[in-house]
């Protein structure tokens, strides 16, 4: 298996942790490719230009970072990180999608800052800003579901908050929701996230 990935998405990274976790980084080489340069061998793997895709060895490619963790928790050997039973299930992938939606809207404000100063819009980056803070509130306020076993909650919030500090440090989320900082900077140790920082 190829995954093709940047090593500043966190929608990769969050690929790219589980692989780690799962035991299984000689299972699947890492292709570092740019989006802004549009290349073919990604429209190969993925119609809609973006990363992560992974490729199989057969040609079939997988594409959006929900479902390639969701293949690579089934394909791989190692410990689960999407519980089957469907409560559980459903707090995990509840938890996933708020991280998520927070690197949606950090990935937006990182994008929205490179334009020109003036084409870039106050209204759009404000929206993005505020709906980050809200879903920091919410992790801090549940911060206690990070506890325990390690899941694929854990591992998408790690990479959003880690995203945060390598894009947004100027947001201080840390200082809003200590309870979270106080977990992030345990987790941020973990073999699987110093192997998959960003670059300084």
């Amino acid at each position: 298996m190829k995954l093709y990935h940047s090593p500043t998405s966190p929608f990769a990274r969050k690929v790219r942790i589980l692989i780690r976790e799962k035991g299984a980084a000689n299972r699947v080489s890492e292709e570092l490719i740019s989006t802004m340069e549009d290349p073919a061998a990604l429209h190969a793997a993925n119609p809609l230009g973006k990363i992560p895709a992974l490729v199989m060895n057969d040609g079939t490619s997988y594409f959006d970072s929900p479902l390639i963790c969701e293949y690579l928790d089934v394909a791989l050997e190692g410990p689960t990180f999407i519980p089957a039973s469907n409560i559980e299930r459903w707090r995990v992938q509840r938890l996933h999608a708020l991280a998520d939606g927070i690197m949606d809207a950090s990935v937006s404000l990182t994008f929205e800052r490179m334009r020109p100063e003036a084409q870039r819009s106050e209204m759009w980056m404000g929206r993005w800003r505020r709906a980050i803070e809200r879903g920091i509130a919410v992790l801090e306020a549940e911060v206690t579901d990070l506890d325990g076993a390690l899941d694929l909650g854990g591992i998408a919030t790690g990479a959003a908050l880690g995203y945060l500090d390598f894009r947004h440090a100027g947001l201080d989320w840390q200082s809003k929701a200590p309870e979270l900082a106080g977990w992030w900077k345990d987790f941020a140790k973990r073999p699987s996230l110093v192997e998959t920082a960003p670059p300084a």
